[in-house]
This record gives C-alpha cells, sequence and structure tokens, in this order.
C-alpha cells in the first residue's frame, strides 16, 4: 500500500494553482516536485503500478510538465533521474520570459527500499570517497545533461536533485561548468562529507576549528605544490573557471548531513574579515582526503567544493532529522528562508 508521502493530492502543494513562475517559491516547489517524481516513478516500479494505478505522473503533471524519459541505472536497472520537458497549456504568449524552464532533468536521492538500497548505498560511499565522477550512473546522467545541452541549448535546461541525487546534479552541472555552459540548478540537501563542525553550539570554538582547519589545508596544499613536478593543471584554475556557476542549495540547520555548507561559505567571509583571506582561498577549493588521494595518484572529485552560491536555509522549525533533509519541505508554503550569494573571487 502506497504512503501518504508518495501521493499527490495528500502531500503536494496544492497550494500552487496556478503556478507563477515569476515567483521564486513557485519555482523551488516545482523543483523539488520534479524531484519527487523520480522517487516515486522508482516506487511505482518496485511495486508494479501502471497505468491508473501508478502515482508519480501527478507530480510533473500538476505543473504541466510531461515526462521525456526516465534514467535507468545500468547495475540495478533502478529509476534515478528523469528529463521532463514543460507542456504550458497556453500556447498564446512568449513562456521563455516568464522563468520557466523548457526541460527539467532531476535526480532522486538514496531510497531505503530492498530493489535499489545496495545500488544506492554503493554510490553513496563513492560519494564519501570522492569518486562519484567514476561511476557508471554518473556516465549515464552525463551523456544524457550533454545530449539535451547540444539539443535544446544550457538556457532552456535546468538541473534539479535530491541528497545523492543533487550531489550528482552539483557533478553533471561542474562538470559542464568547466566547458563554459552555467546551467540553473536546484540543489535540494546536498551532502556535505565533513565533521559536523555546524553543530557546535560555542561559536568561538566552532570558529576557531574552522580557522586551524583552513591553515592546515591550505598548508597541506602548498606542499603538495610545491614538491609537485607537474603543475599544468594546478588546482585554482579549474575552480576559479566554475565561479561564474552559481547553483541554488537548499538546505536545513538541523539536516547534518547537508548543514555544513551554512559553515563553508560563513567562514570564506569570516576568513576574509580578519585578513586571512588568502589562506582561505587556498584552503576552500581543497580539501585533506583530496590532497592526500591526489598525492598517491589516484583522481578525486570533492564534490562539496565549489565556488559560488546561492546558499538558501530554512529556519523553520522541525520535528526531526528525517524532515530536515527530506525534499518534502521545499514546497511547504510560508517557509521561513535566508538567502545569501556567495561569489568566490
Amino acid at each position: 500500500m502506497a504512503s501518504e508521502r508518495e501521493v499527490f493530492e495528500l502531500s503536494g502543494p496544492l497550494h500552487l494553482t496556478p503556478v507563477n513562475w515569476e515567483n521564486a517559491d513557485h519555482r523551488r516547489s516545482v523543483a523539488a516536485c520534479l524531484v519527487q517524481g523520480v522517487y516515486i516513478l522508482e516506487r511505482d516500479r518496485q511495486e508494479k503500478r501502471q497505468g491508473s494505478q501508478a502515482l508519480a505522473p501527478r507530480w510533473w503533471e500538476f505543473c504541466h510538465f510531461r515526462l521525456l524519459r526516465p534514467l535507468v541505472d545500468d547495475v540495478d536497472s533502478s529509476i534515478f533521474g528523469a528529463v521532463y520537458e514543460f507542456k504550458p497549456m497556453l500556447l498564446q504568449g512568449d513562456h521563455k520570459n516568464d522563468g520557466s524552464p523548457r526541460y527539467v532533468i532531476a535526480f532522486r536521492g538514496t531510497l531505503t527500499k530492498p530493489d535499489s538500497v545496495s545500488r544506492d548505498i554503493e554510490l553513496d560511499l563513492h560519494f564519501i570517497q570522492n569518486g562519484l565522477h567514476r561511476t557508471s550512473r554518473f556516465e549515464i546522467a552525463m551523456q544524457v545533461v550533454r545530449n539535451m545541452v547540444a539539443t535544446v541549448g544550457d538556457s532552456n535546461l535546468w538541473l534539479a536533485g535530491h541528497s545523492l541525487g543533487s550531489a550528482m546534479a552539483m557533478l553533471t552541472g561542474k562538470t559542464m561548468a568547466r566547458t563554459g555552459i552555467f546551467l540553473k540548478s536546484y540543489l535540494f540537501n546536498p551532502p556535505f562529507f565533513s565533521a559536523p563542525i555546524e553543530r557546535i553550539k560555542d561559536k568561538k570554538l566552532k570558529h576557531g576549528i574552522r580557522i586551524a582547519g583552513s591553515v592546515i589545508t591550505a598548508g597541506l596544499a602548498f606542499a603538495l605544490k610545491a614538491s609537485s613536478n607537474n603543475q599544468r593543471n594546478p588546482p585554482e584554475e579549474p575552480f576559479f573557471a566554475i565561479s561564474a556557476w552559481v547553483p541554488s542549495l537548499f538546505v536545513n540547520p538541523s539536516d547534518h548531513i547537508g548543514s555544513e555548507y551554512i559553515g563553508y561559505f560563513e567562514h570564506r567571509k569570516n576568513m576574509e574579515e580578519i585578513g586571512a583571506g588568502s589562506i582561505e582561498r587556498l584552503a576552500t577549493r581543497n580539501s585533506i582526503g583530496g590532497l592526500l588521494m591526489n598525492a598517491i595518484g589516484r583522481d578525486s572529485e570533492p564534490l562539496h567544493l565549489i565556488p559560488s552560491a546561492n546558499l538558501i536555509t530554512n529556519l523553520s522549525p522541525v520535528q526531526d532529522f528525517k524532515q530536515a533533509h527530506g525534499i518534502h519541505q521545499w514546497w511547504q508554503p510560508h517557509l521561513r528562508l535566508q538567502s545569501n550569494i556567495y561569489r568566490y573571487s
């Protein structure tokens, strides 16, 4: 039997009637619902719900999208993503200028269900090891994104994802940004693998730990750079090259999986204010784990290291971690949101 959270009429954004594409809250809500549509697509597959029994279509049809194709993992045949096309009801006028996309590529996160959980956890581990870019799921996603950009153009395409799917969307977005293509991206609860410093209540202690971490990371990066004989691709160049890409990151302070983004960007600003900006500019584009992996000759892609972002924090009260990390929060009305744009320079 389907859970209440899978049924659009019971847990979807019924207040969005109609969608106002010039409203940032509406755009965020629609992007989150399209990601939810991918979750339910996979649940429909697992539960063999077809035709009128399928629950997924309502999550995109309410905002006038249609499913172009699901993205299927080559290992376990689970549906991990989807390509949607916007089909507005009113054909008169030019909807291109109202903030709406023509296409959206969305990725779901980890599903703790028997038919998909083992593969999803395997990919979670690849993410922790900075190796998501070496997986076949990423290769499938990247090929679809490249094909869509080549076919419809970058201005007509959005990326969206939640949790592990947010990491997948971030990786595809970063990869495209390195080629000068900056895709509008909605990244919900993106994972940030590090010590949970943001959960420390003592602000002075937290700030001290972050300063120490920056000094150690910058020192290690400097030492490894000095000892390297191959400097054809110094790390700062690709980091700066994607600084014009400003994805929207949606985080919750009570979500320990992604809340470190709050401290990551705030600390960068704090270091500038105390005159240690040069140290932080070196530290912010490196991670200790990534540096050590590169030092032993293993390719590493720490996804959480991004130069610029529009960081949207949900300050609304939550009951527990499940709610704080869940996709459902992002289409609720009357959220207490705080938005900060950070640009690397």
